[in-house]
Protein backbone atom coordinates (compact mmCIF):
# COMPACT_ATOMS: atom_id res chain seq x y z
CA UNK A 1 0.00 0.00 0.00
CA UNK A 2 1.40 3.51 -0.47
CA UNK A 3 0.01 7.25 -0.46
CA UNK A 4 -0.67 9.61 -3.39
CA UNK A 5 -1.81 13.05 -3.65
CA UNK A 6 -5.16 11.24 -5.24
CA UNK A 7 -5.62 8.73 -2.32
CA UNK A 8 -3.96 5.44 -1.14
CA UNK A 9 -2.88 3.02 -3.05
CA UNK A 10 -3.95 -1.08 -2.01
CA UNK A 11 -1.96 -3.80 -3.42
CA UNK A 12 -4.59 -6.62 -3.79
CA UNK A 13 -2.64 -9.87 -4.61
CA UNK A 14 -0.34 -7.99 -6.82
CA UNK A 15 -2.91 -5.64 -8.17
CA UNK A 16 -2.75 -1.73 -7.42
CA UNK A 17 -6.10 -0.36 -6.79
CA UNK A 18 -6.51 3.63 -6.16
CA UNK A 19 -9.07 4.65 -4.12
CA UNK A 20 -10.07 8.10 -3.04
CA UNK A 21 -10.30 8.00 0.85
CA UNK A 22 -11.65 9.74 3.95
CA UNK A 23 -8.62 11.12 6.11
CA UNK A 24 -9.85 8.58 8.96
CA UNK A 25 -8.98 5.73 6.51
CA UNK A 26 -6.07 7.25 5.30
CA UNK A 27 -4.91 7.41 8.66
CA UNK A 28 -6.08 3.91 9.39
CA UNK A 29 -4.15 3.00 6.12
CA UNK A 30 -1.12 4.95 7.30
CA UNK A 31 2.03 2.66 7.85
CA UNK A 32 -0.11 -0.56 7.94
CA UNK A 33 0.89 -3.54 6.27
CA UNK A 34 -2.22 -4.81 5.79
CA UNK A 35 -5.74 -3.11 6.54
CA UNK A 36 -9.55 -3.38 5.73
CA UNK A 37 -11.25 -0.24 4.34
CA UNK A 38 -14.95 0.25 3.17
CA UNK A 39 -15.02 0.49 -0.93
CA UNK A 40 -17.68 1.88 -2.97
CA UNK A 41 -17.57 1.35 -6.54
CA UNK A 42 -18.47 4.24 -8.71
CA UNK A 43 -19.94 3.42 -11.90
CA UNK A 44 -19.94 6.15 -15.11
CA UNK A 45 -20.37 6.11 -19.06
CA UNK A 46 -16.10 6.90 -18.73
CA UNK A 47 -14.66 5.85 -15.54
CA UNK A 48 -14.73 2.90 -12.69
CA UNK A 49 -14.10 4.83 -9.64
CA UNK A 50 -12.90 3.55 -5.92
CA UNK A 51 -13.55 5.12 -2.93
CA UNK A 52 -12.08 4.47 0.66
CA UNK A 53 -13.71 4.55 3.94
CA UNK A 54 -12.64 3.66 7.44
CA UNK A 55 -15.40 2.32 8.28
CA UNK A 56 -19.13 1.18 7.10
CA UNK A 57 -20.44 3.81 8.82
CA UNK A 58 -19.06 6.26 6.44
CA UNK A 59 -19.42 4.43 3.49
CA UNK A 60 -23.42 4.23 3.97
CA UNK A 61 -23.40 8.12 4.52
CA UNK A 62 -21.60 8.66 1.05
CA UNK A 63 -23.92 6.48 -0.60
CA UNK A 64 -27.06 8.27 1.22
CA UNK A 65 -25.49 11.56 0.01
CA UNK A 66 -25.20 10.16 -3.64
CA UNK A 67 -29.12 10.33 -3.84
CA UNK A 68 -29.38 13.85 -3.55
CA UNK A 69 -29.39 15.16 -6.55
CA UNK A 70 -26.66 17.73 -7.53
CA UNK A 71 -24.36 15.60 -4.84
CA UNK A 72 -21.64 13.38 -6.74
CA UNK A 73 -19.37 11.00 -5.31
CA UNK A 74 -16.47 14.52 -5.19
CA UNK A 75 -19.33 16.16 -2.65
CA UNK A 76 -19.96 13.33 -0.83
CA UNK A 77 -16.47 12.64 -0.17
CA UNK A 78 -15.53 15.90 0.96
CA UNK A 79 -19.24 16.20 3.05
CA UNK A 80 -18.20 12.19 4.93
CA UNK A 81 -14.48 13.70 5.57
CA UNK A 82 -15.17 17.21 7.25
CA UNK A 83 -16.67 15.36 10.41
CA UNK A 84 -18.18 12.26 11.84
CA UNK A 85 -20.50 10.38 10.49
CA UNK A 86 -22.55 10.74 13.86
CA UNK A 87 -22.59 14.26 13.85
CA UNK A 88 -23.54 14.58 10.56
CA UNK A 89 -26.74 12.60 11.27
CA UNK A 90 -27.39 14.76 13.82
CA UNK A 91 -26.50 17.78 12.05
CA UNK A 92 -28.85 16.45 9.69
CA UNK A 93 -31.84 15.76 12.29
CA UNK A 94 -31.29 19.29 13.22
CA UNK A 95 -31.52 21.32 9.80
CA UNK A 96 -28.06 22.55 10.68
CA UNK A 97 -27.17 23.29 7.00
CA UNK A 98 -24.60 25.83 8.36
CA UNK A 99 -22.30 22.06 8.72
CA UNK A 100 -22.29 21.59 5.50
CA UNK A 101 -21.93 25.53 4.18
CA UNK A 102 -18.93 25.00 5.85
CA UNK A 103 -17.62 22.77 3.86
CA UNK A 104 -15.67 23.51 0.63
CA UNK A 105 -17.73 23.12 -2.42
CA UNK A 106 -21.12 22.93 -0.54
CA UNK A 107 -23.27 25.84 -1.02
CA UNK A 108 -26.78 27.29 0.40
CA UNK A 109 -28.69 25.14 -2.12
CA UNK A 110 -26.55 22.02 -1.88
CA UNK A 111 -26.46 21.98 1.85
CA UNK A 112 -30.64 22.55 2.27
CA UNK A 113 -31.43 19.86 -0.66
CA UNK A 114 -28.67 17.69 1.90
CA UNK A 115 -30.96 18.09 4.63
CA UNK A 116 -34.11 18.03 3.11
CA UNK A 117 -33.53 15.05 1.47
CA UNK A 118 -31.47 13.08 4.17
CA UNK A 119 -33.82 14.09 6.92
CA UNK A 120 -36.24 11.24 6.95
CA UNK A 121 -33.91 8.54 5.88
CA UNK A 122 -31.24 9.18 8.33
CA UNK A 123 -32.78 10.70 11.61
CA UNK A 124 -34.71 8.52 13.24
CA UNK A 125 -33.03 7.30 16.40
CA UNK A 126 -30.91 10.16 16.45
CA UNK A 127 -30.56 12.07 20.05
CA UNK A 128 -31.55 15.63 19.61
CA UNK A 129 -31.64 16.57 23.53
CA UNK A 130 -30.56 19.54 24.31
CA UNK A 131 -28.40 18.55 26.66
CA UNK A 132 -27.17 16.16 24.20
CA UNK A 133 -25.26 19.70 22.40
CA UNK A 134 -27.94 19.60 19.57
CA UNK A 135 -30.17 23.41 19.23
CA UNK A 136 -28.31 25.29 22.36
CA UNK A 137 -25.24 24.22 21.00
CA UNK A 138 -26.10 25.56 17.21
CA UNK A 139 -27.76 28.79 18.48
CA UNK A 140 -24.10 29.62 20.58
CA UNK A 141 -22.20 27.89 17.55
CA UNK A 142 -24.02 30.35 14.56
CA UNK A 143 -23.42 33.61 17.62
CA UNK A 144 -19.68 32.51 17.45
CA UNK A 145 -19.27 32.04 13.68
CA UNK A 146 -21.49 35.64 13.36
CA UNK A 147 -18.51 37.28 15.32
CA UNK A 148 -15.96 35.41 12.97
CA UNK A 149 -14.66 31.95 13.84
CA UNK A 150 -14.97 29.24 12.05
CA UNK A 151 -17.54 26.48 12.22
CA UNK A 152 -14.76 23.83 13.53
CA UNK A 153 -13.09 26.99 15.34
CA UNK A 154 -16.35 27.87 17.14
CA UNK A 155 -17.51 23.90 17.81
CA UNK A 156 -14.08 23.14 19.54
CA UNK A 157 -14.52 26.59 22.06
CA UNK A 158 -17.83 25.21 23.17
CA UNK A 159 -16.33 21.80 23.80
CA UNK A 160 -14.79 23.37 26.65
CA UNK A 161 -17.62 25.26 28.34
CA UNK A 162 -20.50 23.07 30.02
CA UNK A 163 -23.14 22.27 27.88
CA UNK A 164 -25.47 22.59 30.48
CA UNK A 165 -25.76 26.60 30.33
CA UNK A 166 -27.93 28.81 28.06
CA UNK A 167 -26.56 29.87 24.76
CA UNK A 168 -25.45 33.04 25.68
CA UNK A 169 -23.42 32.10 28.63
CA UNK A 170 -21.50 29.43 26.78
CA UNK A 171 -20.96 32.10 24.29
CA UNK A 172 -20.03 34.38 26.76
CA UNK A 173 -17.51 31.63 28.37
CA UNK A 174 -16.20 30.02 25.12
CA UNK A 175 -15.57 34.07 24.51
CA UNK A 176 -13.33 34.14 28.06
CA UNK A 177 -11.20 31.25 27.63
CA UNK A 178 -10.34 32.44 23.91
CA UNK A 179 -8.71 36.14 25.31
Amino acid sequence: MSSTPDGIVLDVSGVGYLLAVTPTAARKASGADEVTVETYLHVREDALQLYGFADTEERELFSHLLSVSGVGPKVALAIVSGSPPAELRRAIALDDTARFEAIPGIGRKTAQRVVLELKEKLAAGIDVAPSAGSQPAVVARDALVELGYSLVDAERALAEVDPELPPEERVRQALRKAA
